[in-house]
């Protein structure tokens, strides 16, 4: 069971139900296909920016949405799509790629049917943050390793890319600079630290800016000075688009 901070923040009501914000294009069909996205903010075709949050295993699009308490900002839109079943897919992120299909093609199309939809409203991908915990974290960046291109800003809250160790990581293309924050706490039950490294290097040689904290002994959990961090990125976003 993965959890959040539950700290109290002021913030204007969330949790407003939208429909699945598949985007206009056809779209592969699989178990996270159709499945609802919870908003809260602006509406995307007014939005200044975009924050996409990606739920861990057991948990749902509700519980993430709580995260744009913290990251609250007027004039941005929040997106938290659910997965089919509360996982995105099935096995441990480490297993082989196979072990968690068809679900784990699913999720990362699901994903990328968000930054379209998106893009499709108004918003720009480099207008998009998106930000995962757990479960939702590796699949931010596998998606952000297989999807390159510059977005607002990348978050891993706890995770590291999909695949089992030895996975080559010979990906295409560029994030061209994207804002890339990864944390997690050392020793982590479910994410070794090796892979958060890993995934961090990989980022980098993409064109990412990357940065990453450490927390000894945080558990299985997200560390308010994360939020800190993921807020000042999100600002840095919303400055770009004031310009």
């Amino acid at each position: 069971m993965t959890t959040v901070p539950n700290a109290a923040y002021a913030a204007p009501a969330m949790a407003a139900a939208t429909g699945d914000m598949g985007g206009g294009r056809e779209r592969p069909r699989g178990p996270h296909q159709g499945q609802p996205v919870l908003r809260a903010g602006a509406e995307p075709r007014e939005a200044a920016a975009a924050v996409v949050l990606l739920h861990g295993r057991g948990a749902g699009a509700e519980d993430i949405l709580g995260l744009a308490e913290p990251l609250w900002f007027p004039g941005v839109a929040y997106l938290a799509p659910q997965a089919a079943n509360a996982t995105w897919y099935p096995y441990s992120f480490l297993a082989p790629f196979e072990a968690n299909e068809p679900w784990l093609s699913s999720a990362l199309a699901r994903v990328e049917e968000l930054v379209v939809a998106l893009e499709e409203q108004g918003v720009s991908a480099e207008r998009v943050m998106v930000a995962g915990f757990s479960q939702g974290a590796c699949l931010n960046l596998e998606h952000a390793a297989r999807h390159p291109r510059r977005y607002g800003g990348t978050v891993a809250f706890t995770g590291g890319l999909i695949g089992p160790p030895g996975t080559p990581r010979d990906y295409a293309g560029s994030l061209g600079g994207t804002p890339a924050f990864l944390g997690a706490g050392d020793p982590d039950p479910h994410v070794p630290w090796a892979r958060v490294e890993e995934s961090a290097d990989v980022l980098r040689r993409l064109g990412a800016e990357v940065r990453v904290e450490r927390y000894p002994e945080l558990g299985h959990t997200i560390a308010d000075a994360e939020l800190a961090i993921a807020r000042e990125m999100l600002a840095k976003v919303l400055g770009t688009a004031s310009r």
